[in-house]
């Protein structure tokens, strides 16, 4: 069984995401899609999140961000082990090696792991969690905002000479997002999987611009599809700007077999209608309106068929 999900987050002021700076300005990263520019959130700010998050959990991780370095930075504990890491696991990893390193870094393997983890140890690995961009629902509409960085005087240090304006764009738009989990990459760990599918029920703290802007990435809405084909078959980004997913009308037409779906949050609470619900339940859709208990509810059903 392969599950595939699309989230949809609460709509909320952000000027969190952005890429490089022009200036004094911190710029929104952005996508074109037909005519207009929609904001964007790289899938690695959020798998980073989820990293800091498993291991808030308690789970050992091996990589780690270094936040007080003039760049971006990283440490990590060991070489690559899936079998301990649960980042390793889940995300993935690439040790970039010639000859001469895989040979010493497969002795250090043997030294510490002994010779069959030597054996097969891989230098590369494929994530198990697949997520694409997370789109924003309404386009960028050049607003922006303007705050003061005031002069330091007489201070024990100071970052700048003088005052300056700073100039941030800004948006105010819910984001979607898909994410695919296949069966035969969970079932060796399948606890883990549970903690995966529980930090994505809360994430929040994906990588930006925090000292300014706070905006969670939890779904209020979310569309599942747990199923035994290889693709989602549906729109992922299939939200509208209304909130409501194009596979609406196709589950109700029979385009889809409804018992694999299961949808949550504000489109059960509020979005839906009461006869559309039932039509829905009618094609054997499981409708819940918490998406953290839907996502428990779809670990258990999606981890009980491996």
């Amino acid at each position: 069984m392969n599950l595939f999900a699309t989230i949809l987050t609460h709509p909320a002021p952000s000027a969190n995401y952005r890429g490089e700076s022009e200036l004094n300005r911190s710029v929104i990263q952005k996508v074109t899609d037909g005519r207009f520019d929609y904001p964007i959130i790289s899938p690695e700010a959020m798998r980073n999140a989820l990293r800091e998050m498993l291991a808030g959990y308690g789970l050992e991780c091996n990589r780690m961000r270094l936040p007080d370095e003039e760049q971006l930075a990283v440490r990590f504990q060991d070489l690559p082990n899936p079998d301990k890491y649960i980042d390793d696991f889940l995300f993935g990893y690439l040790v970039a090696a010639g000859d001469k390193d895989r040979k010493k870094y497969r002795e250090k393997i043997e030294k510490d792991r002994g010779k069959d983890a030597a054996k097969s140890f891989q230098f590369k690995r494929d994530s198990v969690l697949r997520m694409n961009l997370a789109k924003a629902l309404e386009p960028y509409r050049h607003n922006a905002v303007f705050t003061q960085s005031p002069l330091a005087v007489d201070s024990p240090y100071k970052n700048a000479d003088k005052s300056a304006l700073l100039h941030r764009e800004t948006c105010v738009t819910a984001f979607q997002y898909p994410f695919a989990l296949a069966g035969n990459d969970c079932k060796e760990k399948p606890d883990w999987t549970r903690k995966l599918l529980r930090a994505i029920s809360e994430l929040g703290g994906v990588a930006g611009n925090h000292a300014r802007s706070y905006f969670e990435m939890a779904p209020a809405s979310i569309v599942v599809r747990l199923t035994d084909s290889l693709v989602a078959g549906f729109r992922t980004y299939c939200f509208r700007p209304d909130g409501h997913p194009h596979l609406i009308d196709d589950i109700l037409h029979d385009d889809y077999p409804g018992s694999e779906f299961v949808l949550g949050g504000e489109l059960v609470k509020r979005d839906l209608s009461e006869d559309v619900q039932q039509g829905l339940r009618d094609k054997g859709v499981t409708l819940l309106r918490d998406p953290r208990k839907l996502l428990e509810m779809v670990a258990e059903r999606f981890l009980g068929e491996l």
